[in-house]
C-alpha cells in the first residue's frame, strides 16, 4: 500500500511541479462492522500559497471496502483540485461575462417582437421566442432585462431575454 501511495503522489507532479508536501492518511475501519469494512483516505497537498485537501469516505460506496480503491478515489479528487489550482495560478480560468442589460423600448405583440435600448444607446431586436420562461406577454415598456446578443441579418438581436427585478434572478 505504501508503494502505491508513493507512486500516486509522484504522479501528481505531472500536474504541478511546485508541490511542497503531500501527506496521505488512510483510516482503517473499526473491527465491529457487520458488513464490509469501508476505508477512509485523505490526501493533503501543500502548494505555494495554499493547501489542497481531498478525501474519500462513503458509507454507501462499497468499492471502498478495498483500501486501494479508496486511495485511488482520494487521489483522483486531489488531482482535480490540483489542476484547478494550477489553472488559477496560470490565469487560465474562464471569466463569465455579465450579460448586457437594457430596457424594453418597444413592444409589438401583434408581430411577436420587441426592442431593447442598451445603456450605451444601441437598439437591439428580440423575438417573442427569445424571452426566457415564455414571459413575452408580461413584458412592460421600460422594464429592465439582461440578454445574450448576436448579429442578425438586420443588425443586433437578442437570442435570450431575461427580466431583471423582483422574483427574477439577476446574473
Amino acid at each position: 500500500m505504501e508503494d502505491a501511495i508513493r507512486e500516486r503522489a509522484h504522479r501528481l507532479e505531472r500536474f504541478a511541479d511546485h508541490i511542497l508536501n503531500c501527506r496521505v492518511t488512510v483510516v482503517a475501519p473499526h473491527k465491529h462492522h457487520k458488513k464490509g469494512h469501508l476505508y477512509h483516505a485523505l490526501v493533503d497537498i501543500r502548494v505555494p500559497g495554499g493547501e489542497i485537501v481531498a478525501s474519500r469516505q462513503s458509507d454507501k460506496h462499497h468499492a471502498h471496502e478495498d483500501v486501494y480503491v479508496a486511495v485511488r478515489d482520494a487521489f483522483a479528487a486531489a488531482r482535480r483540485q490540483l489542476q484547478d489550482y494550477v489553472r488559477v495560478q496560470r490565469g487560465k480560468v474562464k471569466l463569465h461575462e455579465i450579460a448586457p442589460s437594457g430596457r424594453i423600448s418597444s413592444l409589438h405583440p401583434d408581430e411577436n417582437y420587441g426592442r431593447i435600448e442598451t445603456a450605451d444607446g444601441r437598439d437591439v431586436y428580440f423575438h417573442r421566442n427569445s424571452v426566457v420562461n415564455k414571459d413575452f406577454d408580461r413584458l412592460e415598456l421600460g422594464q429592465e432585462v439582461r440578454f445574450a446578443e448576436e448579429l442578425g441579418a438586420d443588425g443586433p438581436q437578442a437570442t435570450s431575454v431575461r427580466v431583471i427585478g423582483k422574483h427574477h434572478i439577476v446574473g
